[in-house]
């Protein structure tokens, strides 16, 4: 980590805490919230009631991104963006349902799986770092790669080996490779755009992973295919996915220099370049290795760092891509690994387990914010709205040019793929059906708008533990992707729009 970046950011901590020169900016924004939410009171009870309301249903996410622009701060742009929402959704009474939203968001099945698996991931990367496993394996690829080039491949062919799940990936692939690209002065905008525009395109990708079982099982709902057959379907969509190939392809194209260093990425390279910082400003805060000096091993051995990665991988393949099981599988095995090499004491890996989870923290609460912003938005019937509205008068031709562009901005508006989808599969396949398209090309059009939608989101689960692996700030890393998030996204519009007047 940057010592100038941990330093700068202590003394803005300790003139906080101090109360140095920063009690009137503490005054002046307590004043904005405050005008804020009397704003929000006045546009909500002058507003129509949520079955009115109409185009109206923008205004949370309007105020959202504008907000997130202006401060640079999204957790508290999310905190002001769920409460405008329940307030036009629910007035004056906001606050209960509010409240009972928070809890049913934090005993949410899919939370409790996020904090369980995301947390005990953290918890894994600990137990490797302290077991030399990192070390050793930072040596390995040092050997093998001598320039940024090559640490950049190897880090882009991590990503397309472990296809089992996004979040698997970003926080194994990020951990894993900051300590080698940081040795070529990389800077880590740069590997969190590989990491994270690898993760979830190769997921969607490859039949084997939770995100096709996930879409698979949606479509079975819908009764679309019969069960067990929805990853069929699944599978039939894959060649229409027309943004997660050109997102995996475009990587190692950036990487070699087919595709130059453009937008604000150069200015990630020149920051590096002119200054030794690695990177941006306030990364710390979010980095889930945190400043903390680790204890290496006299011995650092390359096994303990595959070993349980091969171990996670394959028990989560062997109970039907639970990531759950599979990463319980794995710190119970580890526990053996570690204890019985001598690296550890039963306590100690304990502790380690913990401190890991700890360090997961701050970008489990972002998501949990993320959730709620959703929740705001589903109050007031958003995503039901831009659906119905997209697909009202659109030609089969169009359609999965439609799917694509709109939900792909739902998506970066709503920062949650697979909330999206849940909503949008049970809309757009019926739709698909009456105009005689085909399911799959749809279906496609929905995985891929999902996937793009998330890359250049500042605040979706993707973003933000990708950023955490790699230590680089969410927002940083959500400015600097966009580009190339955008570029796949043209490509993918082409082919789209191509597919629409061809095969439909």
């Amino acid at each position: 980590m940057d010592n100038t970046i941990i330093k700068a950011d202590s003394a803005r901590g300790k003139g906080l805490i101090n109360g140095g020169g920063n009690k009137p900016d503490i005054k002046k924004k307590v004043v904005i919230w405050a005008v804020l939410i009397a704003a929000f009171f006045i546009i909500g009870f002058l507003i129509p009631d949520v079955e009115n309301m109409g185009v109206l249903t923008i205004l949370p996410s309007a105020f959202l991104l504008f907000y997130i622009f202006w401060t640079k701060r999204i957790l508290e742009s999310l905190v002001l963006g769920s409460i405008f929402g329940f307030i036009l959704a629910y007035k004056g009474g906001f606050f209960w349902p509010w409240s009972d939203a928070l809890l049913e968001t934090m005993i949410n099945e899919d939370i409790g799986w996020l904090f369980i698996v995301c947390g005990l991931m953290g918890s894994l990367i600990a137990l490797i770092e302290r077991a030399g496993g990192a070390y050793a394996f930072g040596n390995f690829v040092a050997k093998r790669a001598k320039t940024e080039k090559g640490t950049l491949l190897w880090s882009w062919l991590l990503g397309v080996v472990i296809f089992i799940d996004d979040y698997l990936n970003s926080l194994t692939v990020g951990s894993s490779m900051a300590p080698c690209t940081d040795k070529h002065k990389v800077p880590r905008e740069m590997l969190a755009y590989v990491v994270d525009s690898t993760a979830a395109p190769v997921c969607l990708l490859v039949p084997i992973s939770t995100w096709a079982i996930f879409i698979g099982s949606l479509i079975e709902q819908q009764g679309l295919a019969a069960d067990g057959d929805g990853l069929k379907y699944f599978i039939g969509s894959i060649p229409y996915n027309f943004y997660a190939w050109a997102a995996a392809l475009i990587v190692p194209l950036v990487i070699i220099g087919i595709i130059p260093i453009f937008g604000p990425m150069k200015g990630a390279y020149k920051r590096a370049k002119e200054t030794g910082q690695l990177a941006p400003e306030g990364s710390e805060k979010i980095d889930i290795r945190g400043d903390k000096e680790v204890k290496i091993p006299e011995n650092p051995k390359l096994m303990n760092f595959f070993v349980p990665i091969i171990v996670l991988v394959a028990a989560t393949i062997l109970t039907d891509v639970d990531m759950q099981a599979g990463i319980l599988i794995t710190l119970a095995f580890t526990f053996f690994f570690y204890i019985f090499q001598g690296i550890m004491d039963e306590m100690e890996f304990f502790d380690l387990v913990i401190e890991g989870v700890k360090n997961m923290l701050l970008p489990l609460i972002m998501v949990v914010l993320a959730y709620m912003f959703a929740a705001g938005n589903e109050a007031i019937g958003f995503l039901d709205y831009v659906i119905t509205t997209a697909t009202a008068n659109v030609t089969p031709q169009m359609l999965p040019l439609v799917v694509f562009i709109v939900l792909g901005i739902t998506e970066f508006i709503m920062g949650l793929s697979w909330g999206m989808y849940v909503i949008a599969i049970p809309m757009v396949i019926p739709v698909a059906l009456n105009l005689g398209v085909n399911p799959a090309i749809v279906i496609g059009a929905v995985a891929a708008a999902g996937g793009w939608g998330s890359h250049i989101c500042f605040y979706s689960d993707a973003t933000i533990l990708t950023s955490a692996a790699t230590g680089c700030d969410n927002l940083r890393h959500a400015f600097t992707q966009a580009p190339y998030g955008i570029l796949g996204a043209m490509i993918a519009s082409i082919a789209f729009l191509i597919t629409g007047f061809v095969a439909v």
